[in-house]
């Protein structure tokens, strides 16, 4: 039997399991997905976007392993608007842990990328503006993106993982997903 090997974009507030995790947030089990696939790595309750679930075992350890340093693309709104050295010190690394994260592309975003409204919304202050970042990362580390901007003074309000290697979310709406065609796994598996 092929593997099967699904796109979702986890919207805000659920996990990346299928079991409770004894919080109030929901489960992946809310979306009828394909019984028998596991998310490949994780997007955080309060995290949203492209999440790929397979039950292919060569896939999850291609994807998983930091050797091949599948690229992350993120979406990232942060407080405030970051100034060129900050940016600079995303991309360099920031030390998380007693570890220097891998150097990761860090670009302003030059307009809103117009993601539909999240419920419920980001806090807004009216005297604080946002700015949109693009980030991209080639390893995961647990809520490395919130701590990254955290540590250059920019804490995250929203964040929406666009792309996973040549893999992009588009506009598969949130709590909806599809089903990969093999050319696309291919594809996947090629991005380093």
């Amino acid at each position: 039997m092929r593997p099967t090997t699904a796109v979702l974009h986890k919207p805000y507030g659920f996990i990346s399991r299928f079991t409770p995790d004894g919080s109030a947030h929901g489960t992946l089990s809310a979306f009828g997905l394909p019984p028998q696939v596991h998310p490949i790595g994780r997007l955080d309750a309060d995290s949203e976007g492209l999440l790929i679930l397979s039950d292919d075992r060569r896939l999850q350890a291609q994807l998983l392993d930091p050797r091949y340093g599948h690229p992350r693309i993120y979406h990232v709104q942060v407080e405030r608007i970051p100034d060129d050295e900050a940016l600079r010190a995303l991309a360099r690394g920031i030390v998380l842990d007693g570890r220097i994260t891998r150097p990761a592309r860090v670009t302003r975003l030059a307009e809103d990328p117009g993601f539909a409204p999240r419920v419920p919304p980001i806090r807004h202050r009216l005297t604080v503006p946002t700015t949109w970042l693009d980030i991209t990362l080639t390893e995961g580390r647990n809520r490395q993106v919130r701590r990254m901007t955290a540590a250059v003074g920019h804490p995250t309000l929203r964040l929406v993982r666009v792309a996973i290697g040549a893999l992009q979310l588009g506009g598969l709406a949130a709590g909806r997903w599809r089903v990969l065609e093999e050319r696309e796994i291919a594809l996947l598996l090629q991005a380093h």
